[in-house]
């Protein structure tokens, strides 16, 4: 169980530097935007893991009394000038993601996007981009780069791929739903009147 303790400890460490990363001003203005969302429809974008945690971000946001949809399900309609677009990619070049974000924009939605590259495309498209640090596939290294690392002792993180990404924002999306819950006076209860009775 070695490797087991040692990813999870990696995995909690990175998710307490990433909340302590976090511009606030960023996210004082999502949480603005949703707030002032009650009248617009919210979509949620992502793919792969950043897919479920987009899913799971819209769940919350549904169990709050927000209009959400998740993109790619046959019962999402059309999105209109006002509305929101919340795209997570760790990388920022995820194509369907910027497909969809292109779109948005079009329509004059407002895109927001939850993603570790500020500068990537996706950063420069969307009208407020949440910084969330954490090793993506982007991040990968390159063989020189790895072995130029071990020679000077420093090693590769344990969880594969964008997992620290993915978890990050899972634990920042999970954090915000609490603080949305607070502002809007909701309690679990209210949360839980809301919540899936069939199934």
């Amino acid at each position: 169980m070695k490797w087991l303790k040692a990813a999870a400890e990696e995995i909690i460490d990175c998710i307490k530097i990433s909340v302590e990363q976090l511009d606030m001003k960023q996210v004082e203005r999502l949480i603005n935007l949703l707030l002032e969302a009650k009248d617009q429809k919210i979509f949620t974008v992502g793919m792969g893991r950043s897919g479920f945690v987009a899913r799971a971000f819209a769940l919350r946001l549904m169990n709050l009394g927000f209009s959400v949809y998740v993109l790619g399900e046959t019962i999402t309609p059309a999105a209109e000038k006002g509305d929101i677009l919340m795209a997570i990619s760790g990388t920022g070049s995820t194509k369907m993601v910027l497909t969809a974000s292109s779109a948005a924009k079009e329509i004059g939605a407002t895109v927001v996007a939850v993603t570790s590259f500020s500068e990537s495309q996706l950063g420069k498209m969307a009208d407020l981009v949440v910084a969330v640090k954490g090793r993506t596939k982007a991040g990968l290294p390159k063989e020189e780069d790895y072995l130029a690392r071990q020679i000077i002792g420093e090693r590769e993180p344990l969880t594969p791929l964008g997992s620290i990404f993915e978890n990050n924002s899972m634990v920042f999306l999970d954090s915000l739903i609490v603080e949305l819950m607070h502002r809007l006076g909701r309690t679990e209860a209210d949360l839980k009147r809301r919540h899936a009775t069939l199934e």
